[in-house]
């Protein structure tokens, strides 16, 4: 008799959610194949089994090893396309998720895979470039800038190497969208590297994953083989090398220049610009830095068209957002949208709402640099212009949410001591101004502070922000302001009297 066929995401998130145990408890079963696929990233319903069907896929959801039975009868399962969480999305650069085996150039190849490849190889360098203006792809970190100006400023500088590099040091909590990326969909990553190292004419290609992600390295070195021995990697008659470098464990080598200074073997400090890096990047030569999710986005557009991605979202935030809802929300998971939904419409259709016995007080979006939002600013369109107009970044699009039991006070120590941590001590602002900045709110938590540490916080924040070098000294004074400013009868009530 011929085995029943199951799949089973291989992600982190549903190993740790049980996905393992059950693989573990199945195997050796001559009546049952199991095979590992990526994960539809619906990590509340973690594990889920699937299994073909006339109709197509059924899933069984929160899976345990004494559901085996109903699997292999196909007793009980929900057809996966019929789960709101999903069926509410509009997914493209996921896509293939849940269905594509990571590994597997064929099925990779099946799916539609390489086809933007194929197509940017039968344009010149500059046609390809244009696609991207007509889709009007904005990074998907924090800066949100065109892609196709880095690019065309990479390709036009003069330059006997050029570089194209991965920014896959994902360090924001609650933020997990390029790791799945790269543990479930590798060749996606690597079709939209390509496809960039044709545009701009480099022959080298990097990708500086985080250390905290062993099987994503793991899996990107596998899939690099793979795709070298099949000739994936050839453009033009050379060989695009790929090497995948593991990260150095510090946060702000997620800015573009310290994770340049790391791959050159020395400690991750923020440099100076200008010059930027698309004009003097790694070894001071022409170099394209791009998040994982934003390579990601690449391979669709160029293999339907620059017109169809800016077809979706706002006037200014064109294609999808990727969001991953988290914190105290029923439903935990990857959700991918067109633009312009507001939070509220996000936590309500794909969070579920609280989780229970939780009352909604806060709402963080964009790592521990963003803005803290109470309830009264849930009406928000989820866009670049809208969030910048509040205030805030929606950066690489961590929601996490918090409830009634948080204390204000301590979670805006905790980011501001995070910052203090993490700050690679470049300028002044960000490594004294982040440790004053704590001392004053452990003072205020403590019950020693007084009104003026907060006019002083307020002062110190408006510095920081003005005359920090990048980023995270920056956007450190955002969750802190923030909170003050939603929240401020919390810090009032814990000052000396």
């Amino acid at each position: 008799m011929k085995p029943v066929r199951v799949y089973l995401a291989n992600d982190t998130s549903s190993i740790a959610a049980g996905a393992e145990r059950l693989a573990r408890a199945w195997s050796g079963r001559r009546d049952v194949e199991v095979v590992r696929t990526s994960s539809r990233g619906a990590f509340f319903l973690e594990p889920v089994v699937e299994r073909d069907s006339p109709a197509g896929r059924l899933a069984w959801c929160n899976a345990t090893a004494d559901d085996l039975p109903r699997i292999v009868d196909g007793a009980g399962g929900t057809p996966i396309h019929e789960i709101p969480f999903l069926r509410q999305q509009t997914r493209t650069t996921y896509a293939n998720f849940g269905l594509t085996e990571p590994l597997s150039l064929d099925a990779y190849a099946s799916a539609g895979g390489f086809g933007g490849l194929g197509a940017a190889r039968s344009m010149a360098p500059h046609a390809i470039i244009e696609e991207l203006k007509i889709s009007r792809l904005r990074g998907r970190g924090g800066a949100a800038f065109p892609v196709w100006k880095k690019w065309e400023v990479a390709r036009t500088t003069p330059a006997d190497r050029k570089f194209v590099v991965a920014n896959a040091d994902e360090g924001d909590a609650g933020t997990y969208c390029d790791r799945m990326i790269m543990e479930g969909d590798p060749y996606r990553l690597l079709e939209g590297m390509l496809i960039c190292a044709r545009a701009v004419g480099a022959v080298r290609a990097y990708i500086y994953c985080r250390q905290e992600y062993p099987a994503a390295a793991r899996t990107l070195e596998q899939a690099i083989r793979a795709a070298g021995d099949a000739g994936w990697l050839e453009l033009d008659g050379a060989r695009v090398e790929f090497t995948v470098i593991r990260g150095a464990g510090s946060y702000v080598c997620g800015e573009e220049t310290a994770l340049l200074e790391s791959l050159e073997g020395r400690r991750g400090v923020v440099r100076a610009r200008p010059p930027h890096t698309a004009e003097s990047g790694l070894y001071g030569k022409p170099t394209i830095v791009s998040n994982v999710l934003t390579f990601a986005m690449i391979p669709a557009i160029l293999a339907r068209g620059g017109a169809w991605h800016a077809a979706l979202g706002t006037e200014r935030s064109r294609g999808t957002a990727v969001l991953q809802v988290g914190g105290r929300v029923k439903q935990a998971g990857l959700v991918e949208v067109p633009f312009g939904l507001t939070l509220r419409q996000v936590l309500e259709q794909f969070g579920g709402g609280m989780a229970s016995g939780a009352r909604f007080k806060a709402v963080q979006v964009g790592g521990p640099l963003g803005s803290l939002f109470p309830e009264s600013k849930l009406d928000i369109p989820i866009c670049y212009d809208a969030f910048a107009k509040a205030g805030a970044i929606l950066g690489h699009g961590g929601i996490v949410v918090y409830d009634q039991d948080t204390d204000m006070v301590d979670l805006a120590r905790h980011f501001m001591a995070f910052t203090a941590d993490e700050s690679c001590g470049k300028c002044t602002p960000c490594r004294v101004g982040s440790v004053r900045a704590r001392e004053m709110l452990e003072r205020i938590q403590s019950g020693r502070g007084d009104v003026r540490d907060l006019l002083l916080l307020s002062e110190l924040g408006e510095t920081m922000k003005a005359t920090s070098l990048c980023g995270l000294g920056q956007r450190a004074p955002y969750p802190v302001m923030t909170a003050i400013e939603h929240f401020g009868t919390e810090f009032t009530d814990a000052l000396r009297t």
